[in-house]
């Protein structure tokens, strides 16, 4: 099978880059695939494509730019060039662009494949239905809020026209399935990136540091984490260190230089700014636990399987996503209440101060983490894809025997 994969791709700033990056990893492994053609957005960088691993050709056409309204076309124009012999698309509402207009044609893009006859699966990171607007930075206002709705909605069913769409949790399954009345809505996890010999998990890790890694600014603020850390250290004798992970998200610039500056006289407070891919494995290795100092939740936690993968323990508010996770797949943490400063500062406590705890979450993360590695996540489309090719072939038939 050729297999287009239509996403942001590394050294892409374009949210869902990094999933993309493991995804193409995995898939070029797979035996089925003979070639997988990355339809990706247009990056001043070379694309990351150095994989130590054999497997298949990876073949770059960059056709597509962030905020452009031509992007319907100019993906299109690649896929007639290509021929691919399925599609997948690597979806947020956002992918394509942060203007309605822009965003709206990039997501007609699996409806158009759908009228070609290509096998496609729109993957779909997260569902309006399940956002947060408000404390995700998208509006407060009410009125606007409904606006969203309308356009939520109208989107929605752009991408569902694609043969299949995939969501990584359950939740989201039963929302489109009875709000959208969808028939074409499939469960494929989220998966790990990376599953490593299991840890040391009794290796002492003095200083304690305390990592959140992502894109802050709208709905992921670090304030909350550096103040609850500095009541720790006022209170306790535990050695804590504070390493911010990541950058601005790009609706909030200029936010972790304000949060520097507004924290300068803090000891211990490191912003290590982008992190390059193979720099992950340190950062997750050198830190105690991961804190979501989140108000809210836009889908499935990628950093999460991360830190699973790792075997490390986790902070996280009881919200939205990630306390489904934590029912579905099987990961633990200690819980806080969103923007309580005590709350946090006392769920950091609980497991630095209890090793045989922090170990115990550990080890169960490290499970969770460990039952969707991505080679089984890139097995589970392959044989949808495979069904979405049976299908069109049986369809094809019936009509050439209804003609004759």
């Amino acid at each position: 099978m050729k297999l287009a994969i239509v996403t942001a791709y590394p050294p892409s700033k374009v949210t869902l880059n990094e999933y993309a990056y493991h995804l193409v990893k995995h898939f070029r492994q797979r035996e089925n695939i003979t070639e997988l053609v990355l339809l990706t957005d247009t990056t001043e960088g070379k694309k990351d494509i150095e994989f130590t691993e054999a497997g298949c050709k990876v073949t770059i056409k960059e056709c597509w730019t962030f905020n452009s309204y031509t992007n319907i076309f100019s993906v299109t124009k690649a896929i007639n060039q290509t021929k691919p012999d399925s599609v997948l698309f690597n979806l947020q509402f956002m992918k394509f662009g942060d203007k309605k207009i822009a965003a709206a044609l990039g997501l007609m893009l699996p409806l158009v494949c759908r009228l070609k006859r290509i096998p496609t699966i729109a993957l779909l990171h997260n569902i309006l239905e399940e956002v947060d607007l408000g404390s995700a930075g998208f509006t407060s206002n009410k009125i606007m809020q409904k606006v969203y709705g309308f356009i939520g909605s109208t989107l929605t069913k752009l991408i569902l026209k694609a043969d299949v769409v995939a969501v990584t949790m359950q939740k989201y399954v039963d929302v489109l399935e009875a709000k959208y009345n969808a028939k074409n809505v499939k469960l494929i996890p989220h998966g790990t990136f990376e599953i490593l010999e299991e840890p040391s998990f009794n290796v002492p890790l003095k200083p304690f540091k305390v990592m959140a890694f992502g894109k802050f600014g709208t709905y992921k603020k670090v304030e909350t984490l550096i103040e609850a850390v500095e009541h720790i250290k006022a209170y306790s004798n535990l050695n804590l260190e504070v390493v911010i992970a990541g950058t601005d998200n790009p609706n909030t610039p200029g936010y972790l230089e304000s949060v520097k500056k507004a924290y300068s006289h803090v000891e211990g407070l490191t912003f290590t700014g982008y992190v390059e891919e193979q720099d992950v494995p340190k950062l997750f290795k050198e830190s105690a636990l991961v804190v979501f100092p989140y108000t809210s939740t836009t889908g499935s936690s990628g950093v999460l399987h991360q830190a699973g993968s790792y075997g490390k323990a986790v902070v996280m508010p009881d919200l939205g996503d990630l306390a489904l996770l934590v029912k579905d797949e099987g990961y633990r943490g200690e819980f806080f209440e969103p923007t309580s400063v005590s709350s946090l500062a006392l769920a950091i406590q609980k497991i630095l101060e209890n090793n045989a705890y922090r170990v115990e979450l550990e080890r169960a993360n490290y499970r969770a983490a460990t039952a969707y590695p991505m080679s089984r996540i890139t097995n589970m489309y392959i044989n949808v894809f495979q069904s979405i090719i049976l299908q069109k072939k049986r369809e094809t038939l019936q009509k050439e025997q209804v003609i004759a």
